[in-house]
């Protein structure tokens, strides 16, 4: 078992089963009422062996929310919050967020505001959630196709990393969360960039080590930095083109959050090269990687407006101005970039011209 922390928040690494769980709830949460969050896959998958496993969990309210990002809004919180006051669920008692990213932002923000507070545990089962999604505090939902842009800053009591749950996960799901640990690379180490190209498929995304360096990347940045002012913006690279391109195709195509963020990493990138920022040989073994992995989409010109409406309305924005991070090198980025509307353009044809060269 392995442990690792930021701020009050333990984090530990290994088989639930043999590790804190157990005894975490019966010193904290005794005589609680316990409330587990899932979505239809952890419910199929994963929550019948939580309930076996763990008395404690046995008399426990389920609360089922639908698979897919469309899902994460408020009217599905309130029937939530409905059904969290009908069981008269208290700040006293405690909600167990199972699942990726989703019920882990989506979870937390229902337990973070009813009843200004109810402790919640995060036990993510997907890539994306063990390296990204559960830590950091930052609990949120969507608002007219925007990411996240309901939320508060509240952090799990504890967060239990189980890899044995990535093996119910279907392989677009593993190459979500690789999307992530890619960014993580990128905004702070060649190296771990460089153990990360070797991956080849997704099995070897079932590393540990390599899980544990990336939870590593995102904690050291929450710890400097929790509320986002600074150095923690690092990790919205590939934010504010991924949240645009992913916002757009909600109602579309969807894509996954992960394969969004490729995307935006890519384009990203390409922005920066385009200003001479970044070298053409790091820019190349970007594109490269991410092609490999992840599928271009065809973004229509006439929609463009849309797209950069989705990028104007997201929530790292002020002044009026579209913000983003530049990428200087592998493992070096800044934060608070402006975007302007022509190099986002730029970008997108850049994509497009890419897709015509393969039909």
């Amino acid at each position: 078992m392995k442990k690792l922390s930021y701020k009050q928040t333990p984090i530990e690494i290994g088989p639930i089963v043999s590790g804190s769980f157990e005894q975490y709830l019966n010193e904290n949460f005794p005589n609680s009422k316990k409330v587990v969050i899932v979505d239809e896959n952890t419910h199929d998958f994963c929550l019948e062996f939580m309930i076996t496993s763990f008395p404690e969990l046995a008399d426990a309210e389920i609360m089922l929310i639908p698979n897919g990002e469309e899902n994460k809004v408020l009217e599905v919180c309130y029937q939530i919050w409905e059904a969290l006051r009908e069981y008269e669920i208290t700040r006293n008692d405690v909600v167990i967020n199972l699942g990726g990213g989703v019920i882990t932002d989506m979870g937390g923000f229902i337990a973070s505001v009813f009843k200004r507070g109810v402790p919640f545990i995060n036990v993510p089962t997907s890539l994306l959630g063990m390296v990204d999604a559960s830590i950091g505090g930052k609990t949120g939902i969507d608002m007219g196709g925007y990411k996240n842009l309901l939320g508060t800053f509240t952090d799990p009591k504890s967060i239990y990393v189980d890899i044995s749950f990535l093996n119910s996960l279907p392989e677009e799901e593993l190459w979500n969360g690789y999307a992530e640990m890619l960014k993580h690379a990128l905004i702070s180490s060649r190296t771990h960039w460089s153990e990360l190209v070797k991956v080849v498929d997704v099995e070897d995304l079932l590393n540990e080590e390599l899980i544990m360096t990336s939870m590593e990347v995102k904690i050291n940045l929450v710890e400097k930095d929790p509320y986002e002012k600074n150095s923690r913006k690092l990790l919205n690279f590939g934010h504010t083109i991924g949240h645009s391109i992913e916002g757009y195709l909600l109602d579309k195509s969807p894509i996954g959050h992960g394969h969004a963020v490729a995307i935006g990493l890519w384009l990203e990138s390409f922005i920066s090269h385009k200003r001479n920022v970044l070298s053409t040989e790091d820019f190349r073994a970007i594109e490269k990687t991410i092609l490999e992995k992840f599928n271009m989409v065809y973004l229509d010109p006439d929609h463009y407006n849309e797209l950069i409406q989705f990028a104007r309305n997201d929530k790292k924005n002020n002044e009026g101005s579209i913000k983003g991070i530049l990428i200087r090198s592998i493992g070096e980025c800044e934060i608070d970039t402006v975007f302007e509307e022509a190099e986002l353009v730029s970008s997108f044809n850049y994509m497009n011209g890419k897709l015509s060269l393969l039909n």
